[in-house]
């Protein structure tokens, strides 16, 4: 059932034993064009992956503690083609996430169109709970949304295996 009050992102993973799933379908999310790292990769900057001390941060020491606890963690991206400068950032950035235990492939849009897909963005936690993020039209965050409805488990369920199936791993997507 939805809550209004959503448990935090951390406990949902904290509280994974085996698998925890994402699915992103946005080419752009809200970012800070001026500063930060979104900036600063516009500007030329990038991370050498041999200074793990340099970009490693808060995220990725969850993502490896949940992985060293058994937890499989799969990320999907649905991306436009051309992509847009914000997933190119991701697509260079991915390594990150990568070193950290997640599993990443992409799926063009384009050979997308006929899976059953939800209306936003979500986490799936154990094949039993769901967390939707719900993003304004400009990619700022509306905050998530929690639900362990049969429907909404079993269509995010099916959406993500059926991407997953069609996806290229991160290290075989050729970004357009």
């Amino acid at each position: 059932m939805p809550s209004n009050v959503p448990p935090s992102f951390l406990d949902l993973l904290g509280g994974c034993t085996e698998s925890a799933v994402h699915l992103e379908m946005r080419d752009v999310y809200a970012v800070d064009y001026e500063r930060g790292p979104f900036a600063n990769w516009r500007t030329g900057f990038r991370h050498d992956p041999a200074d793990r001390a340099s970009w490693w941060r808060p995220w990725l020491d969850v993502v490896t503690e949940a992985v060293g606890r058994g937890v499989a963690i799969r990320r999907a991206r649905i991306v436009s083609e051309p992509v847009s400068e914000y997933t190119r950032y991701l697509y260079d950035t991915t390594f990150t996430n990568m070193a950290a235990g997640e599993q990443v492939r992409w799926l063009p849009r384009q050979r997308a169109s006929d899976i059953p897909l939800p209306g936003n963005d979500f986490w799936l936690f154990d094949g039993q709970l769901v967390q939707w993020n719900h993003f304004a039209g400009d990619g700022s965050s509306q905050g998530p949304e929690v639900t362990d409805e049969p429907a909404a488990v079993k269509l995010c369920t099916d959406a993500f295996e059926a991407v997953w199936e069609r996806a290229s791993p991160h290290g075989q997507y050729e970004i357009h």
